[in-house]
C-alpha cells in the first residue's frame, strides 16, 4: 500500500500525477479544503509536503498520528510546527539550495532594475521620452554590496556580485570559513559599509524587522536594498518612510508583509521595483525541487539518510 501523503500547496495537474505514483495523494491547497483533510483523513496522512508560508501547526499534526515525515518543498520552513514535530519524531525535510540559482539570478536582476531604474525607463521610452529629459543612473559594477544571510543564496548571490567588480561584506550568525568577503558583527555595521545591501537571510521570529529603520538609515539615501528572503525581514513602514523622504535611494523587493495582498505603502512609489515572491521560481527548478522532496521522502522509507534534513 502507497503512503498517505497530504499536499498543501498548489499544485498543477501534471505535477499531482507524478506524485500519484509514489503515493495515495490527498490535495487541499486552500483553506477548506485543508480543514476537511485533516479532520476526516487526518489518521491516514504519513507524509505532508507544503512550503514555509503555508506551514504545519501544531494543532494539525496532532490530528495525524500516522504522520512521520513532513516536507517544505522550498528552503523556508519558518510556519512549520518544528519543535512539536520533533517531540512526535517527525521526521523534517526541505529544499534547500534546489532553487539557490534561480534566487541569486533574481537578485541581481532586482539590483540591477532598482539601480539602473530599468522599468521607469522602459516606461519612459514607450511614450516617447529620451534620454537627456531623464536623470543619470548610478554604476552597478565596483561597489560595495553586503549580504545578509549567507546561506546558499547568499553564496550565489555573492559569485554573482563578483562578476561586477564588488567588493563584498556579509552578516551571518556566524561567520563563514574561506569566504572571500568580510565578516561584520552588526546588520547596521554591514549596512553602513554597503552600497546595496541584498537580504537571503531566513524568516520566522528571529528575523522579524531584523531590516529595521536603524538599518535602512545606515544604508543611506544613495543606498539600495534587496529583498529575496521573506516580507516579514524588513519593516514595510520604516522603508516606505525612508523611500518617500529619500533617505534610501531605492529597493527592489521579491516579497514583502501581507502576501499576496500587494503592499499597500509600497505599490505607489517610483523607487521601487516590485515582482510577487516569484524570485524561486522557474520550470526547471519546479520540476527540480519536487523531485527533491519525493527522493527525500523515498530515503525516508528507505531508512536512508534525508537529502536535506531540518
Amino acid at each position: 500500500m502507497k503512503p498517505c501523503l497530504l499536499i498543501l500547496i498548489r499544485l498543477a495537474d501534471e505535477e499531482l500525477a507524478g506524485f500519484g505514483e509514489q503515493f495515495d495523494v490527498i490535495y487541499a491547497p486552500d483553506a477548506d479544503a485543508r480543514a476537511k483533510a485533516v479532520a476526516q483523513r487526518g489518521k491516514d496522512v504519513r507524509v505532508v509536503l507544503t512550503n514555509g508560508t503555508t506551514g504545519l501547526t501544531a494543532d494539525e499534526i496532532d490530528c495525524m498520528p500516522a504522520l512521520e515525515l513532513a516536507g517544505a518543498l522550498g528552503a523556508g520552513y519558518e510556519n512549520i510546527a518544528l519543535d512539536h514535530a520533533r517531540e512526535r519524531g517527525i521526521a523534517l525535510c526541505n529544499g534547500a539550495g534546489v532553487n539557490a540559482d534561480c534566487v541569486a539570478d533574481h537578485a541581481l536582476a532586482l539590483l540591477l532594475a532598482a539601480v539602473r531604474a530599468v522599468p521607469q525607463f522602459d516606461a519612459a521610452c514607450r511614450t516617447g521620452v529620451w534620454r537627456d529629459a531623464l536623470p543619470m543612473r548610478p554604476t552597478v559594477s565596483g561597489r560595495r554590496l553586503g549580504i545578509v544571510g549567507y546561506g546558499h543564496i547568499g553564496e550565489k548571490v555573492a559569485r554573482r556580485a563578483a562578476g561586477f567588480g564588488m567588493e563584498l561584506g556579509y552578516h551571518n550568525r556566524k561567520p563563514r570559513e574561506g569566504v572571500e568577503a568580510r565578516h561584520f558583527e552588526s546588520v547596521t555595521a554591514l549596512a553602513q559599509w554597503s552600497d546595496f545591501l541584498v537580504i537571503a537571510t531566513p524568516g520566522g521570529a528571529q528575523t522579524k524587522h531584523l531590516i529595521d529603520r536603524a538599518v535602512i538609515d545606515a544604508l543611506g539615501p544613495q543606498g539600495f536594498l534587496v529583498n529575496v528572503s521573506r516580507g516579514s525581514v524588513v519593516d514595510t513602514a520604516a522603508l516606505a518612510l525612508a523611500l518617500k523622504a529619500g533617505t534610501l535611494g531605492g529597493a527592489g523587493l521579491d516579497v514583502y508583509e501581507g502576501e499576496p495582498q500587494p503592499p499597500a505603502a509600497l505599490v505607489g512609489l517610483e523607487n521601487i521595483v516590485l515582482t510577487p515572491h516569484v524570485a524561486g521560481a522557474s520550470p526547471d527548478v519546479r520540476f527540480a525541487t519536487l523531485r527533491h522532496f519525493a527522493e527525500n521522502a523515498a530515503r525516508h522509507f528507505a531508512g536512508e539518510a534525508l537529502l536535506t534534513p531540518l
